[in-house]
């Protein structure tokens, strides 16, 4: 599948504060916690809890999220198929990285072990 330029920005310019809900939905009705999901969020992008609250609060873009984040030198790691795109083929850095926070988040929904998410061994 080919990601348009257009479609690219679309995802640059959504708002952080706005989709976090959903993550938290989707992990909490499958029994996971926000405490996992933030577990999750910190080994993606290095931000503590009060920096995602931070994120939250000023109603950030996920560009603006992600320009700030230290990525986890594991990060290129996580591969598969999101929202019917393969990952690790990604070619915009922005679309590629809310797809891997998307990829872990329905992992972490899908009840796979921690230490699988964060690829740890």
């Amino acid at each position: 599948m080919h990601v348009t330029p257009e479609s690219d920005q679309k995802i640059a310019n959504m708002k952080f504060f706005s989709v976090y809900p959903h993550y938290v939905t989707k992990v909490e009705k499958k029994g996971r916690t926000k405490a996992e999901l933030h577990q999750v969020i910190s080994w993606l992008t290095g931000f503590s809890d009060e920096d995602i609250q931070k994120m939250i609060n000023e109603k950030v873009t996920f560009e603006e999220f992600f320009s700030r984040a230290t990525l986890h030198p594991n990060a290129s790691l996580i591969t598969g198929v999101i929202c019917g795109y393969r990952v690790e083929e990604i070619e915009f850095p922005i679309t590629r990285q809310v797809r891997y926070l998307d990829k872990l988040v329905d992992e972490l929904a899908k009840g796979k072990k921690m230490e699988k998410i964060l690829r740890e061994g």
